[in-house]
């Protein structure tokens, strides 16, 4: 008898809860149907500007768990000047990010020195078989049309110029 005692207070509590709850508006979002605001520089997937890569394997070679692949070839271009020397530079030939491995850490992005990836905020790229979520060259380009645009910055701000190798 001294059980029941103590569940009717309980009952009657939890009850009293719930009654109140009822009244109150949801805070639920209703997330297929309304897109949620995503905040300012937010991360969702990596963009790849392939104009601006040129080969040199820094973000394949700081990325801590080694989902970037780059193979690239190298080709002659000739002298600028009548008498200079030719040149030898790197060609993209293939750039895919695994996103299955990808921890979305951005320390790619951070190393780049051409700025040729970006983080875009687009996040619903699931895929049903996990060997889909390999993305190449030509996907992650497509990615660079919802980059933001660069935030300018505060007045009064402290910039440091971006050293550009020539």
């Amino acid at each position: 008898m001294s059980e029941r005692k103590g569940v009717v207070p309980g009952l009657v509590k939890g009850l009293a809860t719930t009654a109140r709850t009822l009244t109150r508006h949801t805070h639920t979002a209703e997330y297929p149907d309304v897109r949620p605001e995503l905040p300012p520089r937010s991360r969702g997937v990596i963009a790849l500007l392939a104009e601006n890569c040129t080969s040199c394997m820094l973000c394949a070679r700081e990325c801590p768990d080694w989902c970037i692949y780059i193979d690239a070839h190298k080709e002659t271009v000739p002298a600028a000047t009548p008498g200079g020397r030719e040149r030898q530079r790197n060609v993209l030939d293939r750039f895919a990010i695994d996103y299955s491995l990808c921890m979305y850490c951005g320390i790619c992005v951070e190393v780049c020195p051409f700025e040729a990836l970006f983080w875009s905020p687009e996040y619903e790229y699931s895929e049903p078989k996990i060997a889909d979520l390999l993305h190449d060259k030509t996907r992650l380009g497509q990615w660079m049309t919802t980059v933001p645009d660069f935030e300018p910055y505060e007045a009064g701000a402290q910039v440091k110029a971006k050293k550009v190798p020539r």
